[in-house]
């Protein structure tokens, strides 16, 4: 028998995976209560298949979780490597409000899922993602040395209490604006 046709599975195998978790994301987006048939829909590929990939909502969810998380990680050394460090701050801040709605509506599952968050492989790494932003910012004398990643992350975790909504982007923007303002150096008193 070749090997083409299962090459051929696969490689489809890969591309449902991937369309499905696609369509989830949009999905959960726009309502935490998104169904496993209408994401299936969404997704073009059938309920059987959404079910052989994922068999509950719940696994979905936290695969859904760790490929956007890994995604924002990712980004923060990214644009810490190509843009002036308040700016790779903020932007960087828009994809964490970003990753935030996402979030929303799921949030217990996810901490259900990493024990509350005592078990969760991506926390280290979103830490480390915050400290390079506050480096380089701190290097540049943007920033306020002595900051803790984690009281950062503890500020930045209001943006997945954001319900979706007409505003929640304004929202998310406003709080944004006060976390880089109080994280900003001030010029020193004459």
């Amino acid at each position: 028998m070749s090997q083409t046709p299962s090459r051929a599975t696969r490689t489809d195998a890969v591309t449902n995976r991937a369309r499905i978790l696609a369509a989830a994301g949009e999905a959960f987006a726009a309502s935490s209560s998104a169904s496993m048939t209408s994401i299936a829909k969404q997704a073009g590929v059938g309920v059987g298949t959404l079910y052989r990939h994922f068999p509950t909502r719940e696994v979905l969810i936290v695969e859904l979780y760790h490929q956007e998380i890994q995604k924002v990680i990712d980004l923060a050394h990214t644009l810490a490597a190509s843009l002036a460090p308040l700016d790779a701050l903020r932007r960087w801040f828009d994809e964490v409000a970003r990753y935030g709605q996402l979030k929303y509506g799921v949030a217990e599952v996810i901490h259900a899922a990493t024990n509350g968050g005592l078990d969760d492989e991506n926390y280290e790494p979103f830490l480390g993602a915050i400290a390079v932003l506050l480096a380089a910012g701190v290097a540049e004398g943007t920033l306020k040395p002595g900051t803790d990643p984690e009281d950062v992350l503890l500020q930045l975790s209001v943006l997945w209490r954001i319900p979706p909504g007409p505003d929640s982007q304004k929202r998310a923007a406003r709080i944004l604006d006060l976390v880089i303002d109080g994280l900003r150096t001030r010029p020193s008193a004459p």
